[in-house]
């Protein structure tokens, strides 16, 4: 009877365990390396949430792999750079080299000594992936395609794209040139949120140039609502590549296919993770505007204290099903002297999923406040005073009763 009884007892404990840990499954705790997207076939494939930079998804997302012309992403910074600093402008001419007409592979055709506008090179890199272009911006931008690959590889270190190395402008095969999914994601990043302006470059449809109208070959553009970039790539050595970005409601995730075995794989990897994102995230609104969050009191001003606002909503992205999850936290100083004046920052309020700071936005003055007068300062003081004189008092006699 006791072998039963034993029996039973170890069962019930199993299924009470059983229990608690489905809870725990389904709690809501999304962990970036915990996420799972299914059907995905490509070599290395990463999922990137746009506005914290954080992977929601790799998969093998830190192997060292050849980048195709997703290197090209790294030669238009540079050229966006250049454009935003007004070291070069769109119409500027460039006087096409032998090199450049001789580089081979994807091409917009240009001729030796043809005067093309930096603009056009841009565009036909960005659009129809022209390596001819590449060369031609790099000679314009640092005297020599191997001087302009230096400055790539220096702002590889910038960025902190440690896996990465360049050895041309273009992505043409070499056995020393290679970067990662990883380092290729924050470099979209970095392009996208240094210069959104030239993001219509990479969701134009088609290029043409001297007569000759070719198309970009980005499938999402075409197949993705809200896809608006950014790059392909083919060698033999890289397999198929793709970058791709996509915005909703405000919400925008990048991705990076490297590795597939086919256009239509790279093109069904980047659709699912897209998905993913838009079907699992959303846009949460944590703390609202123009309402009062938080007082701060005054020295030496007209009033006491001055409410705390936000100018615009405290918005984060977050799962779905951790929305409930957020927490706040207020930082402000213990006092503040005047005057103020309405919208001056005079703290910070702080989103937090799992203790982790993910959206931060600067606390103002809802309202002026104007340094108080002598005779002002003086009847509050002496207010002030007899105040404390009636507190004490009354706090006395309370005492005495009791």
């Amino acid at each position: 009877m006791i072998v039963p009884r034993i029996r039973k007892i170890i069962t019930t404990a199993m299924l009470f365990f059983l229990f608690f840990c489905s809870l725990a499954v389904f709690s809501g705790e999304t962990r970036a390396q915990e996420v799972s997207i299914p059907d995905l076939n490509s070599y290395a494939a990463v999922l990137m949430e746009f506005s914290r930079g954080e992977i929601i998804f790799s998969q093998n997302g830190s192997e060292i792999l050849h980048p195709a012309s997703l290197t090209k992403i790294m030669t238009l910074v540079l050229a966006y750079e250049a454009l935003q600093e007004g070291r070069v402008s769109w119409e500027d001419k460039v006087t096409i080299s032998q090199k450049a007409w001789e580089t081979k592979g994807s091409q917009m055709f240009l001729e030796i000594n043809d005067q093309v506008s930096f603009g056009d090179l841009v565009t036909g890199i960005a659009v129809v992936s022209a390596n001819d272009a590449c060369v031609a911006v790099g000679e314009y931008l640092c005297g020599s395609e191997a001087l302009f690959v230096q400055e790539m590889n220096q702002k590889a270190t910038e960025l902190g794209l440690t896996n990465t190395l360049f050895q041309n402008s273009s992505g043409l095969p070499d056995s020393q040139h290679y970067t990662t999914a990883e380092d290729l994601a924050v470099l979209s990043r970095y392009l996208i949120g240094n210069f959104p302006e030239y993001l219509k470059l990479h969701s134009q449809k088609e290029f043409d140039f001297n007569g000759i109208k070719q198309y970009n070959l980005n499938p999402l553009l075409r197949r993705f609502s809200g896809a608006d970039g950014l790059k392909t790539g083919h060698t033999g050595e890289a397999g198929f590549c793709l970058v791709g970005t996509a915005v909703q409601k405000g919400l925008r995730f990048i991705t990076v296919v490297m590795k597939a075995s086919s256009e239509a794989e790279r093109t069904r990897d980047s659709e699912n993770m897209l998905n993913y994102a838009f079907r699992n995230y959303m846009l949460g609104e944590v703390l609202p505007a123009k309402e009062a969050l938080s007082e701060l009191k005054v020295t030496g001003g007209e009033k006491r204290a001055v409410s705390l606002q936000l100018d615009q909503p405290l918005e984060t992205v977050v799962p779905f099903n951790r929305q409930e999850d957020l927490e706040t936290h207020f930082n402000v100083p213990q006092s503040v002297a005047a005057p103020i004046a309405k919208g001056d920052p005079l703290g910070s309020v702080e989103a937090l999923l799992d203790g982790n700071v993910i959206a931060e936005a600067p606390l103002v003055a809802a309202e002026d406040v104007d340094k108080a007068g002598f005779f002002s300062l003086l009847f509050r003081s002496v207010g002030d005073f007899l105040a404390g004189l009636w507190l004490k008092f009354v706090k006395m006699i309370g005492n005495l009763l009791s």
